[in-house]
């Protein structure tokens, strides 16, 4: 678990860097990542769901917890996406950055996850299932930002 973890962490570093970037926004490139994440999100939680009823059948608290989960990182995505400054640049082309704001939010969903994680699995009393879902939280709540973003980019 520690080469995952190493991974993990990895992983939201890039994404954050990445958001502090200065950048245009694309069409489509914006969603490829989320993608990708919700391949390795879905892949995690059916390892975790695996994980926990190899040794007793899943309880629903954990399910709702992992669903509640994944609506808070919607809500973040959603909240990031205020915080980034959108606007022309002088060829025309629209631009993306995101703020201080931005990357103290990215923060707070990982803690937001860890925690809700933690919660999961000690509900599930086996399994990874909640550190499992962290590519799923990563995704619907990038994905979200994404989609935000673009919308804003529009109405430019």
């Amino acid at each position: 678990m520690n080469g995952d973890l190493v991974i993990a962490v990895l992983v939201v570093g890039l994404v954050v860097r990445q958001q502090l970037r200065t950048r245009p926004v694309r069409r489509i490139g914006s969603l490829i990542i989320p993608a990708v994440l919700g391949v390795l999100g879905v892949s995690g939680i059916a390892f975790g769901i695996a994980s926990v009823v190899k040794d007793r059948p899943l309880a629903a608290l954990p399910v709702v917890l992992l669903v509640a989960s994944l609506a808070v990182a919607a809500g973040f995505g959603a909240a990031r996406a205020r915080t980034v400054r959108v606007w022309r640049g002088p060829q025309g082309e629209v631009l993306r950055k995101g703020t201080a704001a931005t990357t103290g939010l990215w923060v707070a969903a990982g803690g937001v996850h860890l925690g809700l994680g933690l919660w999961i699995d000690h509900a599930a009393r086996a399994g990874v299932l909640g550190t499992a879902s962290l590519y799923a939280y990563l995704a619907i709540g990038l994905g979200t930002q994404n989609l935000l973003v673009r919308g804003r980019a529009a109405a430019l």
